[in-house]
């Protein structure tokens, strides 16, 4: 009787821990992308998730994301910007340049082929 007690909070608990984990507020790694020359470019590690998960871009400035997947998940294997039209994929090791068209101001969301890793871009107006 004792074992089953047991063994159904420890069941109960790891059920919340799944919950928390997908459903779960979690903190959002943000960064604003450097404008250097003519361009502006933000470097993002693909490594269980996106860092950063938000990029703030300016409108009508030329971008680049560059993706660096270390994550050997099949599932981090592209990139997908649904909006956009980009179908990416994200080679283990190895920078890809994604160009972004920013005439276009408004938040965009990305996610991996499976959708189970999520990012967000936004395109800032012109001031």
């Amino acid at each position: 009787m004792m074992i089953k007690v047991i063994v159904g909070i420890v069941g109960i608990i790891f059920i919340i821990g799944i919950v928390w984990w997908f459903f779960g507020k979690h903190q959002v790694a943000e960064s604003t992308a450097v404008i250097e020359g003519q361009k502006q470019r933000i470097k993002i590690n693909v490594d269980g998730g996106y860092s950063p998960e938000k990029v703030v871009l300016k409108q009508n400035v030329p971008a680049e994301l560059i993706f660096t997947r270390k994550d050997a998940s099949s599932c981090l294997d592209h990139v997908v910007f649904p909006d956009l039209g980009i179908n990416q994929a994200l080679p283990k090791d190895q920078p890809v340049t994604v160009k972004i068209d920013t005439k276009e101001a408004g938040d965009y969301n990305w996610a991996c082929g499976m959708n189970m890793f999520h990012g967000q871009l936004k395109i800032e107006p012109e001031a």
